[in-house]
């Protein structure tokens, strides 16, 4: 049986990402691209958080393209409505997402 070395727990139990997910400050924001384009993007991931797999759970939630670099994730399209919904699934506080 594996032992989380942070909390302790064994790994089927343990629960660190879960606290390190309720204590972000995350920020969405869009930006316009090459070509008139919009982009959404999602700030303010710290700490040992997958990243790369959020930003392909939340391209597959919302049905776009997308990509994680410097910390961020920018998503196609501008979905500042739907994000923070799918955020809350994902495991985030409701509370630490501003628009």
């Amino acid at each position: 049986m594996e032992i989380c070395p942070k909390c302790g727990l064994p790994e089927q139990a343990c629960v660190c990402e879960q606290i390190e997910k309720s204590s972000q400050k995350i920020k969405i924001t869009t930006d316009r691209k090459r070509y008139g384009k919009i982009v959404t993007v999602v700030t303010g991931f710290e700490g040992g958080i997958a990243i790369k797999q959020i930003a392909k759970d939340l391209k597959n939630r919302l049905a776009c393209g997308g990509t994680y670099k410097d910390n961020a994730i920018e998503l196609q399209g501008d979905h500042r409505k739907k994000i923070k919904k799918e955020l809350v699934k994902l495991g985030f506080d409701a509370d630490s997402i501003g628009d």
